[in-house]
């Protein structure tokens, strides 16, 4: 039976290799925050949180998507269904999660919220979700004051430190998805008050269209119509392209009906409403206790056509230790004769069962919940993402013209017209980033890999597609600057993907786009053809101590060491690419030769001593530097190294890659290349270790690599408790350093950023990131599988004690998965100070997946939904190339 159940989820994804398949039709695909993006900021100066804030959120439509609390939508985003409460003290209903801008946080914006994604498959056949509801008023106010009082050398202000969770005076409201068929889904909502006191709860499911009326661009209106006739409780939901849903909603809630349209006359002072029914309607209605502000639909009633509904339960009050629950069940059609008869809870515990047999694993309990968790919330963070920059530039015809700001050149994403998207994107963050970021997606697609291939070869080619890559080449970074430059670490994803289920068809449409935007690359970011590359801040935000985004003065350029070696790892990755394709279609021989050949000119150019001495290498540190070049009038090359030890100095290590024997026995066209080359270029062969028949390409020979590890592994400089920091502890007490003639002072920040360069929202000078993390394991694997160890380090440096470079890949693997393991007094290192770290089960059950990691406690920091990249901890978890149990000789 378990087996039978087990199947029963890879079933349905063997229906669902396309985005649009039917188990596909219904996801998480709503946002947890639309409000304060740049899709919705139609204003002069472009301040996207100024333009459309929170206070605005419940009463101004959306023009691109919507938002909501543990929400799903279809996967078009028309029709949505989502949850409201109000605990009987709220000046608004709780509608969406609440956050700070970035304004207003002392590092930037940080939602003020608590919930967990608890469960998921990965064709949402079953979902769950938790939200901790407070029973007192939401502090609104007060987290601003708090905020505003910060600085940013102080923790951030949250939820708990206002007293609003005390005693554990709050509801856990838990949602539970589980599809009877694509169109057919059961929905639970059980509220629970863990509090000392009864307590007043109303729960308002709320089922309403994404306005897309009222724009000038499509005339066409759906329609919800809520009925109470023949003893149902239903909305019906009728649109031109979804036909017609029934929401069935249990027991004899009041339905409350109103339309999905801005109030004009309180947010903006006009003299009335184009509608006498707003989007705020339910919310005046429910808390301010206007009568006139929806349509309430009596005994054996249908209402006049609406576009948002909701079904109002009011529970007060509920006891303490009590739970209360409402059941929902959404139908394609006129719905189901017996929508909550024995079907329901017998779909309810089949799709249970099926997810635990889908997960199961033979990792132990504590390790089996951190994957389980973290795939969950990397499933529910899908989001349907809608952007037509063209529309968006020009303004729509149905409302005011669009600010004469948007038509400059200079115009935020006004070189992007041609981006025209619509489609479900894998997301960082739901609320913090709830817009895709290329280099982020890339890492997603890891974790996904191993439960839903199909959909992680999709979102890899998604960001490839014409409506998104730019016509030159170039990958978008993410909506505030589509401009903006992420490390190329597409195509190391992609081979990761690849090796899930060897889909050569994949790998050949992968490659042809990333050659597209591997010339970018080449033509945009190596302006000299010195083959040292600028590429800007590249993800890593605040890690220099000057902005490397911005031009640098006096005819200076930064030419940098983590661009040049992401262009690097990115030559040998899509060498590989060539190289597997070539074993069934030898064309691909000659293209593997052109990137072997840029591979070594990268490497070169990294250990040049001309005149400007302007490689990346320092031979006095032992370590890479981004350096700093101008041309005299005399024609020499002055160059500046930033000696600053950084992340930026261990992105070298991650280009390697082994050449295995079947290489040289199947493709003698490329092994005469490069046989060739080297007899000719003998300076090359520094940058290559032959051993059986097996040749390792890296950037740093054996003797460099060494001294770079050395750092790498010292407990004093870049190790940590729980991963590789960005930057060397050894700067803890702050350096001075010149860059282009100038003085700039910086230093270790192991937790959040003190400095405001990017907002101030994340800091990469101290603390671990997942991402790089796992891409430095993925290397040492690569040195492991060439030496077959005989490649020995020492991990601590100065410990004597020496592992193989498996071993210390599995060593920094458990530094890593530590954080989310309860250590010997009980706790998780990542729940850190926060109030996840009390004894209280209600918190402890509950895993966290933060953005970042403080380089000496391990607190999880950022944002706190990130199971986007930091769901690689699933992969970490499972990866099976683990050596077990750790060897060393103690020298």
């Amino acid at each position: 039976m378990n087996e039978q159940r087990q199947q029963a989820e890879r079933a349905r994804l063997g229906e669902s290799d396309s985005p649009t398949a039917p188990w596909r039709l219904w996801g998480p695909y709503l946002a947890g925050r639309q409000w304060g993006t740049v899709r919705e900021d139609y204003s002069a100066g472009g301040d996207a949180w100024t333009s459309f804030p929170f206070e605005h959120a419940r009463s101004r439509a959306y023009r691109w998507g919507e938002d909501g609390i543990a929400g799903i939508c279809d996967v078009h985003g028309f029709l949505n269904l989502g949850i409201a409460l109000w605990n009987g003290r709220d000046p608004i209903l709780k509608e969406r999660y609440f956050g700070l801008t970035n304004n207003e946080g002392n590092h930037g914006e940080d939602v003020k919220e608590h919930w967990w994604v608890t469960d998921g498959t990965p064709t949402h056949s079953w979902m769950q979700v938790v939200y901790r509801y407070p029973q007192a008023e939401f502090p609104y106010a007060e987290l601003r004051e708090l905020a505003r009082g910060a600085g940013r050398n102080e923790r951030e202000p949250e939820l708990s430190d206002t007293g609003a969770l005390d005693e554990n005076r709050f509801f856990d409201v838990q949602v539970t998805y589980a599809k009877a068929s694509p169109t057919d889904i059961c929905v639970e909502v059980t509220a629970t008050n863990h509090g000392p006191e009864p307590a007043p709860l109303h729960l308002l499911p709320q089922l309403w269209f994404r306005n897309t009326w009222a724009w000038g661009r499509d005339e066409r209106r759906p329609s919800l119509r809520a009925c109470t006739e023949d003893g149902w409780r239903r909305v019906t939901a009728e649109h031109a392209a979804l036909g017609r849903y029934t929401l069935h909603v249990e027991g004899t809630p009041t339905l409350l009906v109103t339309d999905n349209e801005t109030n004009e006359v309180e947010l903006f002072g006009a003299a009335e409403n184009p509608t006498p029914y707003t989007k705020d309607g339910i919310d005046r209605y429910v808390v301010r206790g206007e009568s006139r502000a929806c349509r309430v639909v009596g005994p054996h009633e249908t209402s006049d056509p609406g576009t948002k509904a909701a079904a109002w339960y009011s529970f007060d009050p509920v006891q303490p230790g009590e739970s209360v629950g409402v059941r929902l069940r959404l139908i394609a059609g006129d719905g189901h004769i017996d929508a909550f008869g024995p079907t329901f809870e017998a779909t309810v515990d089949d799709r249970r069962q099926e997810a635990d047999a889908f997960h199961g694993t033979d990792l132990d309990p504590l390790r089996a919940n951190v994957v389980r968790r973290a795939l969950a919330g990397l499933m529910w963070t899908k989001q349907h993402y809608r952007f037509r920059t063209r529309e968006w530039l020009d303004g729509d015809p149905a409302q005011p013209a669009a600010p004469k700001s948007r038509q400059s050149p200079h115009a935020r994403n006004a070189h992007w017209r041609h981006l025209d998207v619509a489609d479900v994107i894998s997301m960082p963050d739901e609320w913090e980033y709830p817009w895709f970021a290329a280099w982020d997606l890339a890492f997603h697609t890891v974790p996904f890999a191993k439960v839903d291939p199909a959909f992680a070869k999709e979102q890899l080619l998604l960001l490839c597609r014409e409506w998104l890559m730019h016509p030159n080449g170039q990958l978008p970074a993410y909506e505030w600057e589509f401009g903006d430059v992420n490390p190329p670490v597409h195509a190391w994803a992609a081979l990761q993907v690849y090796q899930v289920d060897h889909d050569r068809k994949f790998l050949a449409k992968i490659f042809h786009k990333l050659l597209l935007n591997f010339s970018w690359w080449v033509n945009r970011k190596d302006a000299d053809g010195s083959y040292l590359f600028e590429g800007g801040f590249l993800g890593m935000d605040n890690i220099g101590p000057v902005n490397r985004s911005e031009p640098m003065l006096g005819q200076w350029r930064l030419e940098q060491s983590d661009a040049t070696s992401w262009m690097a790892a990115y030559s040998l990755h899509l060498m590989r690419m060539a190289l597997e394709l070539a074993r069934h279609d030898e064309s691909y021989e000659d293209v593997a030769t052109k990137f072997v050949e840029h591979f070594l000119s990268i490497a070169e150019a990294s250990t040049r001593f001309g005149s400007g001495k302007s490689g990346i290498w320092d031979e006095a540190d032992g370590f890479c530097y981004d350096v700093v070049t101008r041309r005299l009038p005399d024609g020499s090359v002055e160059s500046q190294p930033v000696r600053v030890r950084s992340m930026v100095g261990l992105i070298p290590v991650l280009a390697c890659a082994k050449l295995p024997p079947w290489v040289f026995e199947e493709l003698p066209g490329f092994t005469r290349r490069l046989e060739y080359l080297l007899a000719r270029r003998p300076e090359l062969d520094q940058f290559l270790t032959r051993r059986d028949n097996r040749v390792l390409l890296s950037l740093l020979d054996e003797r460099k690599l060494r001294l770079v590890l050395g750092r790498m592994f010292d407990e004093g400089e870049f190790l940590s408790p729980h991963g590789i920091r960005s930057l060397s502890a050894a700067h803890r007490e702050g350096l001075e350093v010149q860059v282009a003639d100038q003085e700039h002072r910086m230093g270790y920040e192991p937790g959040e950023s003190r400095t405001p360069m990017f907002g101030g929202n994340s800091n990469w000078r101290g603390p671990v990131w997942f991402p790089t993390n796992a891409l430095l394991v993925e290397a040492l694997r690569t040195v492991e599988s060439f030496h077959e160890g005989r490649f020995h380090v020492e991990l601590p440096t100065r410990s004597q004690r020496h592992m193989t470079a498996g071993q210390a890949a599995d060593e920094l693997v458990r530094r890593l998965v530590s954080l989310f393991l309860p250590d010997h007094d009980g706790r998780r290192p990542a729940d850190g100070k926060r109030v996840e770290a009390t004894d209280s089960p209600l918190w402890r059950s509950h895993v966290t997946f933060s953005e970042y990691f403080d380089g000496d406690t391990g607190e999880g920091l950022g944002a706190t939904h990130q199971t986007g990249w930091t769901a690689l901890v699933a992969s970490l978890l499972t990866d099976r190339r683990q050596t077990g149990a750790l060897s060393v000789s103690i020298v």
